[in-house]
């Protein structure tokens, strides 16, 4: 018990850390950006004074290091500021868009954990026979397929061709579970790659398992197939497939940004991208801020859960 309240404390603390370097990460990188958000908020040809005044009340004219601390300060009381375009919250932003992004995650997931765990395992079963070559093809060729690129395919194939599904949200609003035909392909492309990898990963942790002296040593006992399958090597497998599963939904924070543009999803990857081509440097910031930390927690998780099914492997790390 100390040594996992040991193991948490350390986690905790690195997750603190990691936070405060996307705080840093995320100032600097806005700071970075090309050209002035003065000028661009100015409007067409504006005159210098135009400029400075908007310079001034954006607080460009301090230094670097007071506006950092500011909004550093601003966040720890759960302020991310105010969009300079439209004079709103940058909550609001995020109360906005958060719908239909936490509905395509969720969905993918809640998809993606059995089809993932399923393949992996039938895959496992079936090791060096026609099924596991099959899988492990299928899954390796789907892989490979660059997400903007199997969604254009979706859409040619299945919307433009065949007219089984809408080709993109546009006039449906944000109430997508009205309409969930104008889910599949989103959701489909966000599956494509995570399902490969997860049950990749399962297969190669289950068929490790299986090959250990303590599974043969069950078999000998007279423990049936199924038990030591299911009992003793898929728990061995679920700690590196845990940290796996939350690799993939850091990777749908980023990955969603890319679904929503190509399918015109209201969402937070929507928001994102508008905010960059207006340079609304406070939703920028606040948006990247939420994403990273987002994926902090996710990878704290996934390391507790790896603990938790693989303990010497955690306090190793």
């Amino acid at each position: 018990m100390s040594g996992l309240r040991s193991f948490v404390a350390r986690r905790l603390l690195l997750g603190v850390l990691q936070t405060a370097a996307v705080v840093l990460l995320v100032f600097a990188l806005t700071e970075a950006l090309p050209g002035d958000a003065a000028v661009a908020l100015a409007g067409d040809q504006p005159d210098p004074e135009r400029v400075e005044a908007v310079r001034e009340a954006m607080r460009l004219d301090r230094p670097a290091g007071e506006r950092l601390a500011d909004w550093a300060a601003g966040l720890l009381h759960g302020d991310l500021g105010t969009s300079l375009v439209s004079g709103r919250p940058v909550s609001r932003y995020l109360a906005d868009g958060f719908g239909p992004t936490l509905l395509l995650a969720a969905l993918t997931v809640v998809l993606l954990v059995p089809a993932g765990f399923g393949l992996g395992v039938l895959a496992a079963r079936h090791a060096g026979r026609p099924a596991d070559r099959l899988i492990s093809s299928v899954t390796l060729a789907v892989y490979a397929v660059p997400e903007f690129a199997l969604g254009v395919l979706l859409v040619t194939v299945l919307s433009l061709r065949l007219g089984w599904l809408p080709p993109t949200a546009v006039g449906h609003g944000t109430d997508l579970l009205a309409h969930p035909a104008v889910l599949v392909l989103p959701v489909l492309v966000l599956l494509s790659r995570p399902v490969c990898s997860l049950a990749r990963m399962v297969r190669a942790g289950m068929i490790d398992a299986l090959a250990s002296p303590y599974a043969a040593q069950a078999r000998r006992y007279g423990v049936s197939g199924a038990r030591v399958r299911y009992a003793h090597a898929l728990p061995n497998a679920l700690a590196p497939a845990a940290q796996q599963l939350a690799r993939t939904v850091d990777w749908l924070l980023s990955g969603v940004i890319v679904v929503e543009a190509l399918y015109a999803v209201p969402g937070l990857g929507t928001v994102l991208l508008g905010a960059v081509a207006e340079r609304d440097v406070p939703v920028v910031q606040g948006l990247a801020v939420v994403f990273g930390v987002l994926t902090v927690v996710l990878n704290l998780g996934a390391d507790l859960v790896a603990h938790r099914f693989a303990p010497r492997a955690g306090v190793a790390a």
